[in-house]
């Protein structure tokens, strides 16, 4: 008979263990080539041969425009934008998007082309890394669900960061499980999550630990008797991660010491526990995911129903690597839900842990065996198609500055003219004229801004909201006039000319 425990922490692993999670994975099975196929073909057809459409600002005009300059520049310590040093985040996006541009020109295909590498590769670890952790099949249908989820593809291929770093924390979730099962340590799997958590740490930060490393730890706690870690383990995991992203860090702090202060205190702690932009209520990501993740949302209940099920036949399949799928997908959820500065696309990570968790609900509740969930994978497939190649490029069109007249943007080319931006800078038109030298004056610069106008004969002024272009024709004294308009877009175009006295 097993003994029950005696304390409230003891319990907690007995509950987990005993009677949430008793049970084992299926077994892997041997490899078979449709599924390989399925998710090599579909997030192909979702993915590449629809990249190509306007750049949405300001974030992805800015996330064009940095690796330009960075490579134009041939700097590859400090990213920089329209000449001057971004701090925000690390350089390994830049990077990547620097050797697409230096292989295949300036394009906005070619800029979205890593993270939608980064996509389709998280697709393939969860159904190869998945394979080992809870069986071929359940593998197979998670990684359907995860590429047709809208959420998942539909703001993962955006030129954004957060496609890159989903990569990197599934392959740092799933290998630094899969190392510590057994009665020893793998280190080969041990070396490769210090590996991923490292080029997370150089993608966009410390984040990519948290958000690895936490889920491991409480599920250890969760089910005792595991062979611990040995400490020398445990400091080559530091090693490498440090070595990985250490000499950047290193690097830009010798020409720029503010970036410590600015990324690591500001962009880091300041952003989750006092933030400045981008607040959202706790509840935030509950919408964002039941959206989302479409296919896997209509089995939310039968999920939940799962995992309360007090069945023997349902329980024996309730093993502990689904227990740590959802620890690590719901960790992701609660940890940016508790941060005080939230957007949709920063819990892209939680959704290849609750896919594949959602593919083991499937196939021990044997949904597979029936024509209701392949059909419903293939019409979620099938919106996802229609949105990626019709809806979001005209979406895109007519939400870009780069909708206007064609002669008057072509002005912007001529460096012997500066142009200006107001309220906000208009980093697509910059990256599409190939310019880095464009000025950016915010509303409460309105005094600079007038002074900058009156030391140039001729200035072209780009307008990010239209009502700024009505705000600063009041303020024009009567020797600058604005002689030429056109919208673009949402925006506004002027030329502003000096009139001489």
């Amino acid at each position: 008979m097993i003994p029950l425990p005696t304390g409230v922490l003891g319990w907690l692993p007995f509950l987990w263990t005993r009677v949430l999670f008793p049970g084992t994975p299926e077994a892997v099975g041997a490899w078979q080539w449709r599924p390989i196929f399925l998710v090599l073909i579909v997030p192909a057809v979702l993915l590449y041969p629809c990249l190509s459409f306007a750049l949405f600002e300001p974030d992805e005009g800015r996330y064009a425009q940095i690796p330009r300059e960075m490579l134009e520049a041939g700097d590859w310590i400090v990213p920089t934008l329209q000449g001057q040093p971004y701090l925000d985040k690390p350089p390994l996006f830049y990077w990547l998007v620097m050797l697409a541009y230096a292989g295949f020109g300036y394009h906005d295909w070619t800029a979205r082309l890593i993270p939608a590498l980064a996509l389709h590769g998280s697709v393939l670890l969860t159904f190869l890394l998945g394979r080992r952790l809870v069986g071929g099949r359940a593998a197979m249908w998670g990684a359907m669900l995860l590429a047709v989820s809208p959420g998942f593809f539909g703001m993962g291929r955006l030129l954004l960061l957060d496609g890159l770093l989903t990569f990197w924390v599934t392959l740092g979730l799933f290998s630094i499980f899969l190392a510590q099962t057994g009665l020893r340590l793998h280190r080969g799997w041990w070396l490769l999550a210090a590996l991923a958590c490292g080029l997370g740490v150089l993608t966009k930060g410390p984040v990519a630990l948290v958000l690895v490393l936490v889920p491991l730890w409480v599920h250890r706690r969760l089910t005792p008797g595991r062979s611990p870690i040995p400490r020398r383990d445990m400091l080559t995991f530091a090693v490498v991660v440090l070595a990985v992203s250490l000499p950047w860090y290193i690097a830009v702090c010798c020409r720029l010491p503010e970036f410590a202060q600015h990324f690591l205190w500001e962009h880091n702690v300041m952003r989750f526990a006092q933030p400045f932009d981008h607040v959202r209520p706790v509840w935030f990501y509950l919408p964002v995911m039941l959206a989302g993740m479409l296919p896997v949302a209509l089995l939310t209940p039968a999920l939940v129903r799962f995992a309360l099920s007090g069945r023997r036949a349902l329980t024996r399949r309730r093993s502990p690597e689904l227990g740590y799928l959802l620890l690590a997908g719901g960790w992701c959820v609660l940890f940016f839900s508790l941060s005080g500065c939230k957007l949709p696309t920063y819990v892209l990570p939680a959704f290849g842990p609750v896919c594949l968790a959602a593919g083991c609900v499937v196939v021990a509740r044997r949904w597979h065996q029936s024509r209701v969930l392949p059909a419903l994978i293939a019409g979620c497939g099938l919106l996802l198609a229609i949105g990626h190649y019709a809806l979001v490029p005209w979406y895109a069109w007519q939400h870009s500055p780069l909708n206007g007249p064609g002669e008057l943007l072509e002005q912007c080319r001529d460096k012997n003219t500066p142009v200006v931006c107001f309220s906000r800078s208009v980093d697509s038109v910059a990256y599409h004229v190939g310019r880095s030298d464009f000025v950016s004056f915010r509303s409460k610069q309105r005094r600079e801004l007038l002074a900058f106008l009156d030391q140039h004969p001729r200035i072209i002024l780009l307008f990010s909201h239209r009502h700024s272009i009505d705000t600063l024709r009041q303020l024009l004294p009567p020797h600058l006039r604005m002689t030429t308009t056109a919208p673009l877009g949402p925006c506004e175009m002027a030329i502003i000319e000096r009139i001489a006295e």
